[in-house]
C-alpha cells in the first residue's frame, strides 16, 4: 500500500505541470557533490524554489523521470523511518531502466519524518549525489546535519522576499540606476516600499487583495504557534505560549527582556518557569518566528552571553499580530535587519552608553531613523550612531531614512550619509 502511493506521488508529479513561478534570486548549485539544504521560515517559498530548479534541470534537458519530488507535508506521505526505503524501492520499481545515480532527489519539509537524517546520507552515500532537502525548522536540522550528514552539506537560509524581489513579484520592473530619476516611476517604488514594510515579503501574501492580507498573516502566525512550536515541541500551555509570543513580537527591534516577561505572568498568577520562557524563545527561533541579534563585543564570549535584540522573520507577521502604536518605525528597522541578514555578512548591534542598531562587518555603523524631522529624535540617534563610530575607529556612519537623503560631519570628523531606506533595499550602499 505504501509503495502503490509513493508510486501514484512520483508519477503524478513526472506527468503533472509544474507551476508557474516568479523566480527568487536564491539560487542553489548543481554538481556541488554535496548534500544542498534549505532552510526557511513556514510559506517563505522553499517548494517553488526546488520547482524553480527542477525547471532549470528540464530547460537543461534532463529527462523529467530522473528527478524525485516528494513533500513530507502530503497527508498521503505518512511515512517513518522504517519505511522510507519505500521510496527508493518505488522509484526502482516505476522506473527500473534509470540509473539513480544520475537521478535528481527533491525532499521537501524533510524534518517531518523522524529519523530522516540517516535515510538522506544513505541516500547520499550509495544511491546519488544529487540530493536537495528543505526544512522550516532551523533547530532541528542543523542538529542533525550536524552530526550524521556533518561534512556533506552546504546550507542555504531562505527568508521572505527581499523588496527587489517584492518588486518582480508585484510585476514592477524597476531599474535603480535609471528610474529613481523619473518621479512617476519613484513614487511607484516607495508606493510599493510602503506595502512592502506594511505587510511583508511572505510570497502568497503579496499576490493577494489588501482585506485578505491581515487575515493571512494571523493565520500564519497560528501555524507557527500550535503546529511548528506547540505540536513539535509538546507545549501544554498554549495560552501562555501565546501571550509570551505576542510579547516577543511587541518587543521588535528591543533588547529582549525574558525576566520582565516572566515577572508580568507572575504578577497575573500565572505559574511558568523562566527556563520555561527561555525554552520557549529557543523554540520561536528554531521555527523561524524571530531572529535574535547579539550584541557588539571584543569577546565572543560576552557576545553570545549578553541579552539580544529580537526581531521577527517578517515585518507582516508585526502588522498581523498586533496594532503598531510605535508606527512605520520599527517596520523600517525590522525590514532592514531582514535585509542585512540576506547579506551573510557579519551583523551585529552596538550598546554602551548608547544604541546603534546594527554593525555590518565590524566596519559599518548603521543607524535607521524613520525621519530626522523630529529634533529629539534625531539627536538620540546621532549620539548613538557617533558612539559606535568613536568606539569602532570608524570615520562615516550611515542613517537609512524612509525618504531622507543627506550628507554632513558629526562633530567636524567622522561623516554622516543619509540614504532613503528604499534606495538602500534596492542598491545597497554607496
Amino acid at each position: 500500500m505504501v509503495k502503490d502511493t509513493l508510486k501514484s506521488i512520483i508519477y503524478e508529479f513526472h506527468t503533472g505541470k509544474l507551476p508557474d513561478l516568479i523566480e527568487r534570486d536564491l539560487e542553489l548549485p548543481f554538481g556541488s557533490g554535496k548534500i544542498i539544504s534549505v532552510v526557511g521560515p513556514r510559506r517563505a517559498g522553499k517548494t517553488y524554489l526546488l520547482f524553480q530548479h527542477v525547471k532549470d534541470l528540464l530547460r537543461r534537458g534532463i529527462d523529467v523521470r530522473r528527478v524525485l519530488y516528494l513533500n513530507f507535508e502530503d497527508e498521503r506521505v505518512d511515512l517513518d523511518v522504517h519505511v522510507l526505503d519505500f521510496i527508493l524501492q518505488a522509484y526502482r520499481e516505476l522506473y527500473p531502466d534509470l540509473d539513480l545515480a544520475d537521478c535528481y532527489f527533491f525532499l521537501d519539509e524533510v524534518q517531518n519524518v523522524a529519523g530522516w537524517e540517516k535515510f538522506v546520507r544513505r541516500l547520499y552515500d550509495s544511491v546519488s549525489r544529487n540530493v536537495f532537502i528543505t526544512g522550516s525548522n532551523s533547530r532541528l536540522l542543523s542538529r542533525e546535519i550536524a552530526t550524521a550528514l556533518r561534512g556533506r552539506t552546504v546550507n542555504y537560509e531562505l527568508l521572505p522576499l527581499s523588496f527587489r524581489e517584492f518588486l518582480r513579484f508585484k510585476g514592477f520592473d524597476f531599474d535603480p540606476e535609471r528610474d529613481f530619476y523619473s518621479s512617476p516611476r519613484r513614487a511607484r517604488a516607495i508606493q510599493l516600499f510602503r506595502e512592502y514594510l506594511e505587510f511583508g515579503g511572505f510570497p502568497e501574501v503579496a499576490l493577494l487583495k489588501e482585506e485578505l492580507k491581515v487575515r493571512t498573516l494571523q493565520e500564519y502566525f497560528e501555524v507557527m504557534l500550535y503546529r511548528d512550536i506547540a505540536e513539535r515541541y509538546q507545549v501544554r500551555d498554549t495560552l501562555v505560549l501565546k501571550y509570551f509570543l505576542k510579547r516577543v513580537a511587541e518587543n521588535s527591534g528591543k533588547f529582549l527582556s525574558v525576566h520582565k516577561i516572566y515577572n508580568e505572568l507572575r504578577s497575573q498568577g500565572i505559574k511558568v518557569g523562566k527556563d520555561t520562557l527561555y525554552a520557549y524563545l529557543d523554540f520561536a527561533e528554531s521555527a523561524y518566528f524571530v531572529k535574535l541579534l547579539r550584541k557588539h563585543y571584543r569577546s565572543l564570549v560576552k557576545s553570545e552571553l549578553a541579552e539580544k535584540k529580537v526581531y521577527l522573520i517578517d515585518t507582516g507577521l508585526l502588522r498581523g499580530i498586533r496594532f503598531l502604536q510605535e508606527g512605520a518605525g520599527v517596520l523600517l528597522e525590522n525590514a532592514v535587519f531582514l535585509e542585512l541578514l540576506r547579506s551573510s555578512r557579519e551583523l551585529v548591534c552596538f550598546k554602551e552608553q548608547k544604541e546603534c542598531d546594527f554593525i555590518l562587518d565590524g566596519k559599518v555603523a548603521i543607524q535607521v531613523c524613520f525621519s530626522l524631522g523630529n529634533k529629539e529624535v534625531a539627536k538620540r540617534e546621532l549620539a548613538g550612531l557617533k558612539e559606535a563610530c568613536r568606539v569602532l575607529g570608524l570615520k562615516e556612519g550611515y542613517i537609512l531614512s524612509f525618504d531622507e537623503r543627506g550628507e554632513f560631519k558629526l562633530d567636524g570628523d567622522i561623516t554622516v550619509k543619509v540614504i532613503p531606506a528604499c534606495e538602500f533595499f534596492l542598491r545597497g550602499f554607496p
